[in-house]
């Protein structure tokens, strides 16, 4: 990696290579904070002048975007800082295009940084970023940009007002993730037929009110990564509602009906789901599989902390099942999250992914030929015996697509993410902002004229 030159952090010094290496060997001693894994990949990093050399552990195509996708932190700013895992700064430094302005605990904002190396490509000159994000709040509020589900949104969002627009496109496969530690989620019988009692069309109706449809246990988002399918996978990774099937595989593990109730060893199952409180997607979701499992007697519990508490215990894995999802746009990152060995951390210590506890040697072996290889054909097969894990492991119970729920106000600034011209993902979390801000451009303004022309053609 060659380092920019010209550019600064946002107190004035200077963005340096040291930068880059103290961020590096951060990561490195707090794992907690490597969320892309990229300690996955590296050896050793050595410099050269503005060059950063990354030596990596082996062959390793994908390591790219992951190091390169890497946050980087300036040394003297948390340099001191003992627990960076923890530590609450009072005054954020960055190279980006915007800087802290206010801050409280119901609501923050951000200036213009007139110093970011491409200012002259950001329109806006202040964000307000709002705690609360309510669906009557949104609606009334008046936001530029919002993201969240949002009920009828037709009738709703976008009944509110004629600039209002919105774009909905799959984001991953939402589904169970059963805690691989715990008994009886460890038993692929019992994930069977948890699985096939489900009604997927139906789940992903009633949580996404029909704007996304039911998805496959592949961990593909499909048609957008239908190029990798495996075609020897039956209906796409579709799992059609079958109870008897259910039935049947709960069988295996020596379950039976009795007055109406799913039991072994006189005990019925019993299931607590967690999913996190406000999401109400999600909660809708997690009722549907309630009732599904309800009919062949299986009890389900829903238990819905608030999303701090929900993602902790996600992390920690002290959780039974959990609502969540997999898959991503990378298709190799998104099996080497769900099912890497170098996540694995046992109940009680935080991960970042494989939140179901994953650990298997032969698919850590292929996540590894995976990244070794720059034929196209050997990275295809490697991709099908992935598939076929997730399809018959079910290390994650695949339901429904996922949406990003991208809603966008026209009336100030156009050039947003859509349908006709999906540029970027329309989320307001990682590294899309910084994309979208760019492509930003103020409505009245020639550049905005002109995007309405084109849109209007």
């Amino acid at each position: 990696m060659t380092i920019r030159k010209g550019v600064e952090w946002s107190d004035g010094t200077e963005f340096t290579p040291e930068d880059v290496v103290f961020t590096f060997d951060l990561l490195k001693e707090f794992p907690a904070m490597d969320v892309k894994g990229a300690w996955q990949h590296i050896d050793r990093i050595e410099r050269d002048g503005d060059h950063l050399v990354f030596h990596l552990k082996g062959e390793d195509v994908p390591s790219l975007n992951i190091i390169g996708a890497t946050y980087i932190l300036p040394e003297h700013h948390y340099g001191t800082v003992k627990d960076p895992v923890t530590w609450r700064d009072p005054d954020p430094v960055g190279t980006g295009p915007f800087v802290l302005g206010n801050y409280s605990d119901q609501q923050y904002s951000m200036d213009k940084n007139p110093t970011y190396w491409q200012a002259d490509e950001i329109a806006i000159e202040h964000l307000v970023l709002p705690a609360t994000n309510t669906q009557l709040d949104t609606v009334t509020r008046g936001y530029d940009w919002a993201y969240s589900f949002i009920s009828d949104v037709e009738g709703t969002w976008g009944a509110a007002s004629p600039d209002n627009k919105w774009w909905f496109p799959a984001g991953g496969v939402i589904g169970l993730i059963p805690n691989l530690t715990k008994a009886p989620y460890n038993d692929v019988n019992v994930r069977k037929g948890i699985s096939y009692a489900l009604d997927r069309d139906g789940i992903a109706e009633t949580a996404s009110e029909g704007n996304l449809s039911a998805a496959g246990q592949t961990g593909l988002i499909l048609p957008n990564q239908e190029q990798y399918l495996d075609p020897s996978i039956p209906d796409e990774g579709m799992i059609t509602q079958d109870t008897d099937r259910a039935l049947a595989e709960f069988a295996k593990s020596g379950y039976e009906q009795q007055g109406g109730k799913l039991v072994k060893d006189g005990k019925q199952l019993e299931i607590t789901l967690m999913t996190a409180n406000g999401y109400s997607d999600w909660l809708r979701a997690a009722q549907q599989v309630q009732r599904d499992l309800g009919k062949i007697g299986v009890e389900v519990q829903i238990q819905a902390p608030q999303p701090a508490g929900y993602q902790q215990n996600i992390n920690n894995g002290t959780f039974d099942m959990a609502m969540g999802g997999m898959g991503n746009g990378d298709v190799f990152q998104a099996y080497n999250s769900l099912l890497s060995s170098d996540f694995y951390q046992p109940v009680g210590k935080s991960t970042v992914n494989n939140f179901e506890r994953y650990k298997n040697a032969d698919t850590q072996k292929l996540l590894d030929e995976y990244r070794g290889t720059t034929d196209r054909g050997e990275q295809q097969q490697i991709l099908n015996k992935l598939q076929a894990i997730v399809y018959d492991d079910l290390p994650v119970i695949g339901m429904y697509y996922g949406g990003l729920w991208g809603l966008f106000n026209t009336g100030k600034f156009v050039g947003w993410p859509s349908a006709e011209d999906p540029y970027m993902a329309p989320q307001n979390y990682d590294s899309a902002p910084l994309l979208i801000f760019t492509k930003l451009r103020l409505r009245d303004s020639a550049a905005g004229k002109k995007i309405l022309e084109e849109q209007a053609k």
